[in-house]
């Protein structure tokens, strides 16, 4: 953080401007200001350390209640793949086979490096399944670095299962290499930019945080029962119109006999 506000004290007030043509009480007041500056710079920094510091200590008082969250949570069957399909956007990540794939999943964890900036881990663990033999998956980040990293588990596939991928087929029908496609695996091999890994910031910062809302969303389909409802005193359109035509008939047999 120092670094990045001495470049920009440099840019704000450097020697240059020193012999602008900035008259005297303009120069004096600048000057004035960029010391201002530096130390609310200071500041800024030292309450960054200050907040650094908060932080770990409270990931450390929340680390036995994800831990005991998660040995709840391993006596129910499919809570996190119900979880994520209950998520408005993981659910879209999901075809039917990895799906089906992460019913198999036991436990999803997720742990900050130590000093919490520098990047974290997600972990996905699974029982024995037709898919894959790994036990755990993790896609870990390095965001503290010049230029972030992210790294995955080789999933080692049983024959004939290679989730994420697809094969695309050119016009003279040879096949191209595989690509990732917009799935749960495909993301999850894709490291090209941690900056940009929404699914990651999802994962992280929601459904960790509390995977309860999700795995509890309610079911919302049958919405057309209202529409049933809206007739349960047995009348219907066809009815009122039966009834319109025996008034108009009335009318008109009542006219008749006054003539």
């Amino acid at each position: 953080m120092s670094g990045d506000t001495s470049s920009r004290k440099v840019k704000r007030f450097s020697e240059s401007d020193r012999g602008s043509d900035f008259d005297a009480a303009t120069q004096k007041a600048l000057e004035e200001i960029d010391v201002c500056q530096n130390e609310i710079d200071n500041i800024n920094e030292k309450a960054s350390e200050e907040i650094l510091k908060v932080e770990q200590k409270y990931n450390q008082l929340r680390k036995p209640f994800f831990d005991k969250r998660n040995h709840i949570i391993s006596n129910i069957p499919n809570f996190w793949i119900t979880a994520i399909m209950n998520h408005p956007d993981l659910s879209a990540l999901l075809d039917d086979s990895e799906e089906d794939c992460l019913h198999h999943l036991t436990k999803l964890e997720v742990e900050e490096f130590e000093d919490i900036k520098s990047g974290y881990w997600i972990k996905f663990y699974f029982e024995e399944n037709p898919y894959f033999e790994n036990a755990v998956i993790t896609k870990e980040y390095h965001l503290g670095c010049a230029t972030p990293t992210s790294e995955s588990t080789q999933i080692i596939w049983k024959e004939g299962c290679t989730l994420g991928q697809i094969s695309e087929t050119s016009r003279g029908g040879r096949k191209r290499r595989h690509e990732p496609s917009k799935t749960f695996f495909g993301w999850f091999n894709d490291n090209i930019d941690p900056y940009t890994d929404d699914i990651a910031e999802v994962i992280k910062d929601d459904l960790w945080l509390n995977p309860l809302q999700y795995y509890l969303v309610p079911d919302v389909e049958g919405d057309g029962e209202n529409n049933g409802m809206e007739q349960d005193d047995g009348s219907s359109s066809s009815d009122i119109e039966e009834t319109g035509d025996d008034d108009e008939n009335k009318s008109a047999s009542q006219r008749g006999r006054s003539a």
